[in-house]
């Protein structure tokens, strides 16, 4: 058997290896969406029917006619974007911060950083309950922002941190010899350069929002100021467990992630690439 055909026998075990792989990870989304288009006898038939006998879109209008789903869209998106403002708007300037200045305990204070993000949600719901309530701030964005940028930030800055180290220095020095300030090295020059890696720390950022449960739960009493990921949960009741509503619920809430990744998938990549040599 000559190069050739090894090359290509070679090529086509990996690529099957990676359409076996990424079946394996599509697989619950596949099976969701094909559970949100079955008729209703079909959803716990036994055995389990992969594919539908017929289309069934009732479901989709059920979400939006039986709960105030597009509220909860609303206020999924206003949280989760706000959020991811905020944290890359700070964790920016501290991550350049950390990153060019020298100072006593810098590897504490990045260590301290980190371990935050380490606490687990529900050891400080309680504790973030009580402060909310004594400031009003239950069933208001700013209750949910300010504790998701409280877990945002550790993740941004540390992210962050690394990426600006790795630029070279020469580029402020000279920026410095033209007569720029440090506020103008960093907004127009040191933030255009990690718009890739910013896009990728965003993107997280915003996921991780989007998705949060506990707090959501928790600091959210008002129906009407539910996030997605609860208006979900809440769908059952007493006597009903709605499979098919929550299905189709949970396909309108993964598309706007695919679709974000699919349009900045490039900035993603290069973001993820960013600082990977190191001069």
């Amino acid at each position: 058997m000559d190069a050739r055909k090894m090359k290509m026998i070679r090529s086509g075990v990996f690529y099957l290896f990676v359409l076996l792989f990424l079946f394996f990870i599509m697989l619950p989304f596949i099976w969701q969406f094909l559970t949100s288009i079955k008729p209703l006898s079909e959803i716990s038939s036994i055995p389990a029917k992969w594919l539908p006998s017929k289309i069934n879109i009732q479901f989709y209008f059920n979400v939006f006619e039986k709960h105030p789903f597009a509220r909860y869209l609303l206020n999924s998106f206003v949280v989760a974007f706000i959020t991811t403002i905020l944290s890359i708007l700070i964790g920016a300037s501290a991550s350049y911060a950390l990153a060019r200045l020298r100072f006593k305990g810098k590897k504490i204070l990045l260590m301290a950083i980190l371990s935050i993000s380490m606490f687990p949600t529900i050891s400080t719901v309680s504790p973030l309950f009580l402060i909310l309530k004594n400031l009003g701030l239950l069933n208001t964005y700013a209750g949910l922002i300010i504790p998701y940028i409280t877990f945002a930030l550790p993740l941004s800055i540390w992210l962050l941190t690394n990426f600006f180290s790795q630029l070279p220095k020469g580029i402020e020095e000279a920026a410095i010899i033209d007569g720029c300030s440090r506020f103008q090295i960093f907004f127009k020059i040191m933030l255009p350069l990690i718009k890739p890696a910013t896009f990728s720390v965003a993107l997280l950022v915003f996921i991780n929002s989007w998705n949060e449960y506990i707090y959501g739960l928790t600091f959210m009493t008002d129906d009407n100021m539910r996030t997605v990921p609860v208006g979900i949960a809440l769908f059952p009741s007493n006597y009903e467990l709605p499979w098919g509503d929550m299905a189709a619920a949970s396909i309108v809430v993964t598309v706007p992630l695919i679709v974000l990744v699919l349009i900045f998938q490039k900035k993603i990549i290069a973001g993820l690439t960013t600082g990977g040599v190191k001069e």
